[in-house]
């Protein structure tokens, strides 16, 4: 090949190499955005055990209920301020803690979905779960799985994802900080799906 053709080469694909990065990032962003969007994934099945990820509105009181229905017979509440009890927590809920025996467990080491992961890891072996009921946003939920699978392999993880109240709000899809939001969380899930939090050893939260 002549220099000529080889510099030719070189600047066609300075100028396509942008376009297709560009385009795969616009791709994984629209099955990103479909994964946000689904609902409880086989909400009637009966689980094990249920895990909460601390860090947005409503979740706590989603995982109590699903509790208090008889959905599992054990719930891990991951990433709770070691100074919160079960009973702040069941207030929140509206439920008495005696309502749900003993049941539940605290996670105050978690600061980090990778940390969550990990505290999660830990209870579900000790409890001897073999399926587990996640409950978080939709839009943490594929990073939650996906750290949830490398530390659980052996474990059935459906998603019960939560829908706070002001992105049910039909607007939110009008408002900046929706898209701020999504965007943010589809370049952490990137950045966690090829390691990089792992490899520099970054924290890559806090949250969520």
């Amino acid at each position: 090949m002549s220099e000529a053709a080889s510099r030719r080469r070189r600047r066609r694909w300075l100028v396509l190499a942008p376009v297709l990065s560009f385009t795969l990032l616009a791709l994984g962003f629209g099955w990103f955005l479909l994964a946000v969007s689904r609902g409880a994934a086989d909400p009637g099945r009966p689980m094990d055990g249920i895990a909460v990820l601390t860090g947005g509105a409503e979740r706590v009181e989603t995982g109590l209920h699903l509790l208090r229905e008889g959905r599992a017979e054990h719930l891990l509440i991951s990433g709770v301020h070691p100074h919160v009890t079960l009973a702040d927590l069941a207030r929140l809920a509206a439920l008495e803690p005696e309502a749900l025996g003993e049941r539940v467990s605290l996670g105050p080491r978690a600061t980090t979905t990778r940390g969550n992961a990990a505290e999660i890891a830990d209870w579900a072996r000790a409890k001897g779960i073999r399926s587990l009921l996640v409950v978080t946003a939709g839009y943490h939920m594929p990073r939650a799985l996906l750290e949830l699978r490398r530390r659980l392999p052996e474990v059935a993880l459906v998603a019960h994802p939560v829908v706070p109240a002001w992105l049910r709000d039909p607007a939110a899809g009008g408002r900046a900080r929706t898209w701020s939001l999504l965007a943010g969380e589809y370049l952490k899930f990137l950045a966690a799906w090829a390691g990089l939090p792992y490899l520099l050893g970054l924290p890559l939260d806090p949250p969520r």
